[in-house]
């Protein structure tokens, strides 16, 4: 396993991001000076201990949160991040509307035209197996159908860059697992350049290219580890040693 030389050019690059903020008298330190690069076409996801500050380096990146220093850039510009397809840890779906009106959402909202993104959406929700279910809503769906949703509204504008916190994390073992594969398949038809948020170190080492380790507030990035393994990856290959060996090196981060 081999550390954190970053070869690709960056899609993504946060550059010495510090985020304070004060609450109830106290000042909060989130995050302190934390530079993060992805690369086009490179799936990278950030580990880290509860309140290490994940969330709000996702925040920042996705323009959700303001930082206190630091710059964020896209393909190398400080441009407005509308190339940018962000997934929260819940699906976030409005109930009152029907599974494809959800996923087309973020076009009406960004007020382009519905109509010629229609064939797109149905490719999605085919994708995602939810071709049956265009008509449905939310309360009609399980859990991993929502999410599947949320994923094909994060896609229907076809982003160059995907910002995910934990979309998998409220769902039962199968369900990740099965989304988790899900996943993959997009990216490696696609090739988006994905920023991962989660706790599981497996679906980290599973899904990523590379793995970044934060420390404990204020979140700092620790470590950089590359993911050695062969894809398409399949659940066969969390028993292989080097899927193991990643696994229990970055466990030790944890432990020590």
């Amino acid at each position: 396993m081999t550390h954190d030389v970053q070869t690709l050019p960056a899609t993504l690059q946060l550059t010495d991001v510090s985020v304070s903020y004060r609450t109830r008298g106290a000042d909060i330190h989130a995050l302190h000076e934390v530079s993060v690069s992805v690369g086009a076409g490179e799936f990278v996801s950030i580990l880290g201990p509860s309140g290490c500050g994940k969330s709000t380096l996702l925040k920042v990146a996705a323009g959700l949160l303001q930082p206190t220093r630091g710059e964020i850039a896209f393909h190398d510009t400080r441009a407005a991040r509308a190339d940018v397809g962000v997934a929260f840890q819940k699906p976030l779906l409005l109930p009152w509307k029907s599974v494809r009106e959800n996923v087309l959402l973020p076009l009406r909202a960004a007020g382009l035209p519905v109509e010629r993104y229609q064939a797109r959406c149905n490719q999605l929700l085919d994708t995602m197996g939810l071709a049956a279910f265009a008509g449905n809503y939310p309360r009609e769906l399980s859990g991993g159908m929502q999410q599947r949703v949320a994923l094909a509204r994060m896609l229907i504008a076809d982003p160059s860059v995907l910002l995910m916190d934990e979309p998998f994390s409220a769902l039962d073992a199968m369900t990740r697992e099965a989304l988790s594969l899900e996943l993959q398949r997009i990216w490696i038809a696609d090739r988006k350049s994905v920023l991962f948020i989660t706790h599981s170190i497996a679906e980290a080492v599973f899904l990523s290219d590379r793995v970044l380790v934060m420390s404990a507030r204020p979140g700092r990035i620790v470590e950089s580890l590359d993911i050695d393994l062969p894809r398409p990856r399949t659940l066969d290959t969390m028993t292989a040693p080097a899927f193991v060996d990643a696994c229990n090196h970055l466990r030790q981060r944890f432990i020590q």
